[in-house]
């Protein structure tokens, strides 16, 4: 009766290795699909702008005065959270979503890569019309 306990525990234990094992491929396959990603996605109801944090939560768009709303998130450039004390006075080109009051509720500060992306906001300010002249010249 002993070995008959002994032997099921070997087996359990062989095919608990195995499947661990078994796993590791689709790991790195994983892994891989992530690195392949051209860049962060950005909802497409974003807008851009340049955003100076003030005292928070005031904060300025494109010069204009704003305020963060409670709970606003703010992504750095490698997306992880940020406080927004610690971007006092940094001149910086960000993409954001306002809340339905209109407050600032979501911020992602933006790679050199992705800035040179148009994006609303961005187009409106420099055209007047939110869309690119008749003679096809982009924004630079």
């Amino acid at each position: 009766m002993n070995r008959c306990t002994s032997q099921l525990l070997h087996l359990i234990a062989a095919l608990l290795l195995a499947s661990s094992f078994a796993s590791l491929p689709a790991l790195a396959q994983s892994e891989a699909a992530v690195d392949t990603l051209p860049g962060r996605q950005f909802p497409k109801t974003v807008s851009r702008g340049e955003l100076v944090v003030l005292t928070p939560p005031e904060i300025t768009l494109d010069g204009k005065p704003e305020r963060l709303s409670p709970g606003a998130r703010i992504r750095g450039a490698d997306n992880l959270l940020v406080l927004s004390g610690a971007l006092v006075n940094q001149k910086l080109v960000v993409n954001y979503l306002r809340e339905p009051a209109g407050q600032v509720q979501q911020v992602w500060i933006l790679t050199e890569e992705e800035a040179r992306l148009n994006r609303r906001g961005l187009l409106e300010r420099w055209f007047g019309g939110g869309s690119a002249p008749a003679d096809g010249a982009r924004a630079p």
